[in-house]
């Protein structure tokens, strides 16, 4: 008999201890730490390893330091790159897909618009001397200054860069977004020009925070650690009170309408669903996925009204289609849209130019959904509107 009640016992405990475990698992308003990728520091012969970059959301790369300031930076699964000091020489016998980055980084061609912001907030956009982005395409100043100084040049879209250019002014780094797996040739072509080709994959972080986290690796690439480090750590403070937010669980549709028709949305792993998550409330497209690894996910008019139809919030990407700028606008997309709960409660806003390119204004962007969902201080918003 008594062993028969220890037994009861042991599996009521076990039971117990599961539901505790998916309860802890059950995301509210605040924002968990993701599962790192376990990754040990490579063995580079000539070298002793130090130290990794402490690392508290991203999980798309890694750095590791080595004595006489010498770092590797690992995009995973993708590329690596060994850092190597200012007079320093690299090792011999490096792996073959180690690629070597000599100190100072400071001839950068960046086409990875995103981060262009990232170089601003630690202070070091005198690294960057061409952009992929004329001086009109920039939405904040730092960047349309540093143009009109003649710092900073235009040197070609992504796409078809200006190589020449790139040549005579010594680049010694082409900074590119995931944008430029599309034209492998043009990568290709700087890579035979002796430029070295680096890829930011932080669109792949599916935690915004994650994405944010980036500016450390530039902070190691540009010798900011530090104030990469403090600029990051400043920007989870400020959302650390949405912590022990309850999830409002009202739900949102966030979209745009390309030009020949579809829906573009974003896949449910993608950090913006969890941006509006962590804000308090829940992406309407909870299983969405796209087996290309895209972020972007095209879909019919049928089949985006199936599922948002009933969402409290529809919020219309800016970002990338800036012609709507009133409901009537978003109307005109599609009278299908008449039909929406959102529009026919008058819930529908759109996102300012900014939200892509200010990638180092995540946290503020997030307690701009805060506010959105939780109703208050709507008067203070930044970076959203209320279509009219």
């Amino acid at each position: 008999m008594k062993t028969r009640k220890l037994k009861l016992i042991s599996l009521m405990l076990a039971v117990l201890m599961m539901a505790m475990a998916l309860l802890s698992g059950c995301s509210g308003g605040g924002s968990k730490e993701p599962e790192k990728k376990e990754n040990t520091a490579p063995e580079i012969k000539g070298l002793t390893f130090k130290s990794e970059l402490e690392l508290k959301r991203a999980t798309e790369f890694s750095v590791y330091h080595y004595e006489d300031d010498y770092d590797l930076i690992d995009i995973h699964d993708h590329q690596r790159f060994l850092l190597v000091p200012e007079g320093g020489k690299a090792p011999e016998g490096l792996d073959d897909d180690i690629i070597v980055l000599q100190k100072p980084v400071d001839r950068i061609y960046l086409a990875a618009t995103a981060s262009m912001a990232m170089f601003v907030s630690m202070d070091a956009l005198d690294h960057i001397r061409m952009s992929s982005v004329k001086k009109e395409g920039w939405t904040f100043d730092e960047p349309k200054e540093a143009m009109d100084k003649g710092d900073i040049i235009y040197a070609g879209k992504y796409s078809e860069p200006d190589y020449e250019t790139m040549l005579d002014e010594q680049c010694d780094l082409a900074l590119e977004s995931t944008m430029i797996d599309h034209t492998p040739e043009v990568q290709e072509m700087i890579e035979d020009l002796g430029i070295p080709v680096m890829v930011d994959r932080a669109s792949y972080e599916s935690d915004p925070m994650g994405r944010a986290e980036w500016i450390k690796l530039y902070g190691v690439l540009t010798d900011h650690e530090k104030e990469a480090e403090a600029f990051f750590d400043e920007q989870m403070e400020s959302i650390k009170e949405l912590d022990d937010f309850k999830n409002t669980e009202k739900t949102v549709a966030f979209f745009y309408i390309s030009t020949d028709g579809k829906v573009v949305v974003r896949r449910s792993t993608d950090y913006i669903p969890k941006m509006i998550e962590i804000a308090g409330a829940r992406y309407v497209f909870k299983d969405l996925d796209d087996e290309s690894g895209r972020t972007a996910v095209d879909m019919s008019m049928e089949q985006f009204y199936a599922s948002a139809i009933d969402a409290d919030y529809i919020i219309y990407n800016g970002s990338i289609d800036s012609s709507v700028k009133t409901l009537d606008d978003l109307i005109a997309k599609d009278p299908v849209m008449k039909k929406m709960s959102a529009v026919k409660n008058k819930n529908c806003w759109v996102t300012k130019s900014a939200m892509y390119q200010r990638t180092d204004l995540v946290a503020e962007m997030i307690l701009d959904f805060h506010k959105l969902f939780a109703g208050k201080d709507l008067d203070s918003l930044k970076y959203i509107s209320k279509l009219e």
